[in-house]
């Protein structure tokens, strides 16, 4: 399912569906893609919506991927249940898996299929417990993982359970009998609480395993920090050159990275092709850095993802922050924890943006200005709440 705006990440889906958004360097669906192809799902059914393309053209037909996909339009939003029943031609005649496209995880989906098509439930629920169930639907289960009583987004007094859902089902062709076609229509919100009061049983399968539906920066930039913690070893893409640098792996380089002299990188870290690093640079563990960007002398990136053609001024200091394409951030700025700059942003000199904001693209600092709220613009929608 791959539909949805991703209000709640904006600055950075203005151009570009979630599903689209880099970690490591690669749309965060190829991760995904990646691990149903590898657990054995090889014919893959996408729903797209908002900015559609941008999910074809990274994935393609998926044969580079090893799996064979489908692409289904949705002309309005359906919801969650709607979008899947949109697809239902392509999804007759046998149990099917339905996930997030923004959804970024390990667990071993292969086994909840399994599970599933052993039981006699026409939908189970993938269950994960997490410390602050407030934001996801929560389920209470008996011995026998049936669900007992569901409650999406609970407030405090109703949380009665850490079980969250994952948004990812697997269900029987059955249920299409119960989700209107051409209607909105949710999982959540319609269907599960129908099904509950029908007397269907919905089993729940605990999931274990790294899982997030890349609902907000702070997801985003724990999802990064799963996959560079799996990298295992230094690989090098083409000519890299090193004047007296030191790197500690793992790292991974693309072609024509350059690294000033004394400079420091601190894997797990990747840099994208024709990357030019400065005198000096310190680059921490847990970062990521796109294409074609440059780290001008004496600046300092600590658990953070740079995008493509980003300039950092020399100076400077990164700290657990999002930077969008072709954004420039001046000399000795200071960008703190949990901030996201906008593509083509420009961070005059000596800038100092606070923990917890978000620039919207193309927004022009002052110098020496210090930003504690977040700074939007007015040629792009302002809301920053919902899917």
């Amino acid at each position: 399912m791959c539909g949805g705006e991703g209000t709640r990440l904006r600055p950075l889906t203005f151009e570009r569906p979630k599903p689209c958004i880099p970690i490591v360097n690669l749309p965060s669906i190829q991760h995904l893609v990646s691990h149903l192809s590898n657990l054995g799902f090889n014919d893959i059914i996408i729903t797209i919506g908002y900015k559609g393309d941008a999910i074809q053209n990274a994935l393609g037909d998926g044969s580079l991927l090893g799996v064979n996909i489908t692409y289904v339009h949705e002309d309005k939003k359906l919801g969650t249940a709607g979008s899947v029943k949109n697809a239902e031609k392509y999804l007759e005649g046998s149990p099917f898996l339905v996930v997030g496209g923004d959804h970024v995880t390990d667990i071993d989906l292969l086994s909840f299929y399994r599970d599933h098509i052993k039981g006699e439930s026409l939908v189970s629920i993938g269950l994960i417990s997490i410390d602050e169930p407030c934001d996801y639907g929560i389920a209470e289960i008996d011995i026998n993982y049936h669900i007992k009583r569901f409650r999406e987004k609970p407030s405090p007094g109703e949380i009665f359970s850490n079980l969250a859902s994952t948004g990812i089902y697997v269900c029987n062709p059955e249920i299409f009998d119960f989700i209107p076609k051409g209607e909105k229509f949710d999982f959540a919100k319609d269907l599960f609480p129908l099904l509950m009061q029908k007397e269907i049983t919905i089993k729940g399968w605990l999931a274990r395993g790294n899982w997030t539906d890349v609902g907000s920066p702070q997801c985003l930039r724990e999802a990064e920090h799963w996959k560079l913690q799996d990298m295992q070893y230094t690989n090098i893409k083409g000519n890299v050159t090193v004047k007296g640098a030191h790197v500690l792996g793992p790292v991974q380089l693309g072609d024509s990275v350059t690294i000033g002299e004394n400079s420091k990188i601190i894997g797990p870290v990747s840099i994208g092709s024709g990357t030019k690093l400065g005198d000096n640079v310190l680059i921490g563990p847990y970062t990521s850095i796109g294409e074609n960007c440059t780290i001008n002398h004496d600046s300092k990136i600590f658990s953070s993802s740079i995008y493509n053609k980003v300039q950092i001024g020399a100076l400077s200091t990164i700290s657990g922050s999002i930077i969008d394409n072709e954004a420039k951030i001046g000399i000795s700025c200071s960008i703190e924890n949990d901030t996201v700059i906008g593509p083509r942003t420009l961070l005059k000199d000596r800038t100092v943006v606070h923990s917890g904001t978000r620039i919207w693209p193309e927004v022009i600092t002052e110098e020496g200005q210090i930003v504690k709220e977040h700074i939007l613009n007015d040629d792009f929608d302002s809301s920053y709440s919902g899917s």
